[in-house]
């Protein structure tokens, strides 16, 4: 059975999507509808902007969704998924490739969901770390011991890989307990904000209001979800836990772990780089995982 798996922020590269652009008319037309949706033109930013250009929150998150959603369509006939899932803002591209979401409703989304994380980052000071080494428990221990700042588990995204996320003060003593404790490595990451902790409520609580006014159909199979890890296909639940998924961390580990226990033999990345690809052999070294 195929899974279809869809990345999230951190994959985007000058260039991407240019092919898709000069070899296929269907793709032109949707770049073009796009940029016309946004009110900028985006291609001009994906195509030959700066790496400073495309990590504007603004620019990266509908850019890998433009990407991942073309690449799908691209496919044709062939693209049948037993199941689908994508890696935070990747959900979005996951659902609009399962028919769930439009892709003008999912393009709109995006990037009201990349304005809304943008305006809460610059509220307060805050960023993420990547823990390497240590075990899930020990993690989210040394998290909830620090009671003075936010710090959470954010991304699960494989065994002995997870990133935290919270102000800039609890992030640093969070470091420095996870290195005492034997982290290989605690390293803080050049983001702009504590994405999947509370301190993303108030994009969250935009977001719910945009989600909520926007159509969401029977998907043509399920979605495995951030916040559940677990195979969902009614349109309710659906929107419900794509809002949660905003100050919830990612459950990426499981939610590979569940689509192999649903009978998931192959797993097929859509979109730029190949970051999940990675994480999925971690997770299940059996996993045939490759790129669409």
């Amino acid at each position: 059975m195929k899974a279809y798996i869809f990345p999230g922020q951190g994959s985007q590269f000058s260039g991407m999507g240019k092919d898709l652009y000069e070899q296929h008319t269907q793709a032109n037309e949707l770049f073009e509808q796009a940029n016309e949706i946004l009110g900028f033109r985006i291609t001009d930013l994906m195509f030959n902007g700066t790496e400073e250009d495309l990590k504007q929150t603004k620019v990266t998150q509908p850019a890998i969704f433009l990407h991942s959603v073309i690449k799908a369509v691209m496919l044709g006939e062939s693209f049948r998924p037993a199941m689908v899932a994508g890696h935070s803002l990747g959900e979005f591209s996951a659902l609009v490739a399962n028919k769930t979401l439009s892709f003008e409703s999912g393009l709109k989304l995006v990037s009201q969901r990349a304005l809304a994380m943008q305006k809460a980052c610059e509220l307060q000071p805050s960023t993420m770390a990547a823990v390497l080494g240590l075990n899930d428990a020990t993690v989210q221990e040394i998290c909830a011991s620090i009671t003075t700042d936010i710090v959470v588990p954010a991304n699960y995204n494989c065994p002995g890989q997870l990133v935290i996320s919270g102000s800039v003060a609890g992030i640093e003593k969070a470091c420095d307990l996870l290195k005492a404790a034997g982290a290989k490595r605690a390293l803080v990451l050049n983001v702009g904000g504590a994405f999947h902790s509370p301190l993303m409520e108030p994009a969250r609580v935009e977001l719910e209001a945009a989600i909520n006014s926007t159509s969401f159909a029977n998907p043509i199979c399920p979605v495995f979800q951030n916040y559940t890890a677990s195979a969902v296909s009614e349109p309710e639940l659906i929107k419900k836990n794509l809002i949660a998924q905003l100050t919830a961390p990612v459950k990426w580990a499981q939610s590979v772990q569940a689509m192999v226990a649903a009978g998931a033999t192959e797993f097929i990345e859509v979109g730029p780089g190949n970051v999940l690809q990675g994480l999925v052999k971690k997770i299940h070294k059996e996993a045939i995982a490759s790129a669409a």
